[in-house]
């Protein structure tokens, strides 16, 4: 197996990994602790916002290969198994798909609004008087 062949097949496997816990987070049974660590790593990954930008080169891109990654293996672990294997099915099934986001455009404001926010907040704290 080639060296693209094997990134090829890892990227498929974070994708359906990322599907499967956006699968868990809307199952009632879901807890909290890997619900809240399900939905953040899910945002960053679909989010197109990072925190450190991809058209720096090398730390673009590093950033994203470490902390959806990390992010993933963390919610995994802290998702009970009887869950996991109850939503795989679907994940699998879902993985081969394109996905249809409804509500696109609402997740995408919001976004918007919330890096606009954390900037303007950042921007404030950094010009005010005292």
């Amino acid at each position: 197996m080639t060296a693209v062949a094997r990134l090829k097949a890892w990227a498929k496997r974070l994708k359906t990994q990322l599907i499967l816990l956006w699968l868990c987070c809307r199952q009632a049974d879901m807890p909290l602790a890997p619900k809240l660590v399900a939905l953040t790593t899910v945002a960053y990954a679909f989010s197109p916002i990072d925190l450190i930008p991809d058209f720096i080169p090398l730390l673009g891109y590093l950033d994203d290969l470490m902390l959806v990654p990390l992010g993933i293996l963390l919610a995994l672990r802290l998702t009970p198994a009887a869950l996991l294997d109850r939503c795989q099915a679907e994940a699998q099934r879902l993985a081969g798909t394109r996905i249809a986001f409804n509500g696109r455009w609402l997740a995408a404001a919001l976004v918007v609004l919330l890096w606009a926010g954390a900037l303007g907040t950042g921007v404030y704290l950094w010009i005010r008087p005292g």
